[in-house]
């Protein structure tokens, strides 16, 4: 039995298989609309901020 997963864009049911060429998307059109997403940066990844390395400079003088 194929695994059936939902389209990350659209929530459509979609079998996880090598004949599905978009998975885990139901089609280019969704897989295009992500890609998007992700170039608008419109998700994001959760953490802190990366320290400043120049405030080490201005903390020693």
């Amino acid at each position: 039995m194929p695994t059936v997963v939902e389209c990350p864009t659209c929530s459509r049911k979609v079998e996880w298989s090598e004949k599905n060429k978009y998975r885990p998307f139901c089609s280019e059109r969704c897989k295009q609309i992500d890609l998007g997403a992700w170039a608008e940066e419109k998700y994001t990844i959760p953490g802190a901020a990366p320290a400043d390395p120049l405030d080490d400079d201005k903390q020693s003088h």
